[in-house]
């Protein structure tokens, strides 16, 4: 069973890594950084300056130690987890984060896609870092990578105004023969 999220009361406590019990409970961490960046305010943009609809370097690093957190460091990223990364990607309509944001959702959403698919993945803390390339791991052609998981992020990059270059690129050599269904893969390459 799962610890419950910190009350009302206590809502940073929910993002401190330590609070992170299992993946459920990372992916409700995460859409509380969404909502700091939908409103511009709450317990993720407290004693600094953060505006409605912006995602900085800041709200990156709250996802990053929410999706490192030493309870879930060894085990995939969930669906729940890569959903919230899309919305928080969405809510976002201006950044200031050099880019580290894409280069993050993108690890996530191969990381988790990879393991639905039954093929290896390095720990998350590996695979999530900046350092580390995604080419370095993530399967690199459609061999063995569950359509469906691949209809699904398809559907979640659908109709977004902002093109994750990288997220975009893998998804396409991932596709390969399965292109000639682009009403499927239509991810506006």
């Amino acid at each position: 069973m799962s610890a419950p999220l910190a009350t009302s009361a206590e809502p940073t406590a929910a993002l401190e890594p330590s609070k992170i019990s299992c993946r459920e409970t990372a992916a409700r961490a995460l859409t509380i950084v969404r909502d700091g960046v939908i409103t511009g305010e709450g317990p993720t943009t407290k004693g600094r300056v953060h505006f409605s609809r912006e995602l900085d370097a800041d709200d990156v690093r709250w996802c990053e130690r929410i999706l490192t957190a030493s309870a879930v460091a060894d085990q995939p990223v969930s669906r729940a987890e890569a959903e919230a990364l899309f919305e928080i990607d969405g809510a976002a309509t201006e950044r200031n984060d050099s880019g580290r944001f894409d280069d993050l959702i993108a690890k996530a959403v191969v990381h988790h896609a990879a393991s639905v698919s039954g093929l290896p993945v390095p720990p998350r803390t590996v695979a999530l870092a900046p350092e580390t390339a995604i080419e370095s791991w993530a399967p690199v052609r459609s061999a063995g990578v569950d359509v469906e998981v691949l209809e699904w992020i398809a559907g979640q990059m659908r109709g977004t105004r902002r093109r994750n270059r990288t997220l975009t690129a893998l998804v396409a050599s991932l596709v390969g023969a399965f292109v000639q269904a682009p009403n499927v893969f239509d991810i506006g390459m």
